[in-house]
């Protein structure tokens, strides 16, 4: 490596359940197919605070060093790498974006273009990695489809807005809060359900005149999954993501049988490189024309220095923001 990098870094660590901690560490060294990149910014994730509560452990090999995603210049090169020093990405990772330098591999790498900051490069990939996988293959989401997205003003959720727009996806959100309604309709919702003043389930068939919608993007699982069945349309798609409302679920058999429904469902950090790096090459040609055209970027809420990683998943923790929240190292 340059000999100009230093030795050590700073990043974070959660050593014990619940505890957050800023160390120093020795930087990495980038093996064959990796990057090291100097980051700029690092988005942050729900499953980061899964993690510090211990119930969502890094994969196997992975670092312990929390953070999914970055953006950052590239300071040093692995064997076979192609990518020229200098150049800004933003990128997967299974681990280690909260630090001042993070190993990317190339393959799960995208440029950053001028259209966006680095924080905003930072949010990018985690969200669209999910929202594409999930709803786009998973749920084969297309153009006159009508999705139905829970967590409307979540990052996660400002994603699926975005992107259902530019693919003439009608979609409906749920949100916790009047404000989060306007919030998610100021993003481009097509309509948003306050599920705590209304029943969702009643609202989508009012709002599709009965007919229900195509495809649900489910992140809170538990009673919720038949409530989401009730809302769907023959031949419909239930794509879970995340189960904050419990993990098992009451399933109706008979509508599943009725109406042609499917189930499914998946996880992103856990899979592999090959896996991800077959997402990358396709959002290149799908998603990223969008972002370098300026047509596609996060919605952004508050940035946080490094230091005050514990503001920042305090925030997340307290459903107060709108889209992704960032460090800055």
């Amino acid at each position: 490596m340059a000999s100009d990098l230093p030795e050590t870094m700073r990043c974070v660590i959660s050593p014990e359940p619940g505890q957050l901690e800023l160390v120093e560490r020795p930087l990495p060294v980038p093996g064959t197919g990796e990057l090291l990149v100097k980051v700029a910014a690092a988005g942050v994730n729900r499953p980061d605070l899964l993690q510090v509560k211990g119930v969502y452990p890094p994969p196997p090999g992975a670092t312990d060093v929390l953070g999914l995603e970055l953006a950052g210049e590239v300071v040093a090169l692995g064997e076979g790498c192609g990518t020229a020093l200098g150049t800004r990405v933003c990128g997967l990772v299974a681990g280690g974006a909260y630090a001042d330098y993070c190993l990317v591999p190339e393959g799960t790498a995208l440029p950053v273009p001028e259209t966006l900051s680095m924080a905003e490069a930072a949010a990018m990939p985690e969200t669209l990695f999910t929202v594409w996988t999930n709803l786009f293959e998973r749920g084969f989401a297309a153009e006159g489809d009508i999705a139905l997205v829970h967590g409307g003003t979540s990052g996660i959720g400002t994603m699926a807005i975005l992107l259902c727009r530019l693919y003439g996806v009608t979609i409906i959100v749920t949100c916790g809060s009047e404000e989060k309604v306007e919030a998610a309709l100021d993003v481009g919702a097509h309509a948003a359900i306050n599920y705590k003043t209304e029943d969702f389930v009643d609202r989508v068939k009012d709002i599709t005149e009965g007919r229900g919608v195509d495809i649900v993007l489910d992140m809170v699982g538990g009673d919720y999954v038949p409530r989401n069945l009730s809302c769907m349309a023959e031949e419909g798609r239930h794509v879970s993501i995340a189960f904050q409302r419990g993990a098992e679920a009451t399933i109706p058999i008979v509508q599943l049988m009725r109406r042609r429904l499917t189930l499914t469902g998946s996880t992103l950090r856990a899979r592999s490189l090959r896996f991800k790096t077959m997402v990358a090459d396709e959002l290149r040609g799908t998603a990223w024309p969008f972002v370098e055209g300026g047509r596609l970027k996060p919605v952004m809420d508050e940035r946080f220095p490094l230091a005050e990683v514990e503001a920042a998943h305090a925030r997340m923790v307290a459903g107060d923001h709108v889209g992704k929240i960032a460090l800055i190292p």
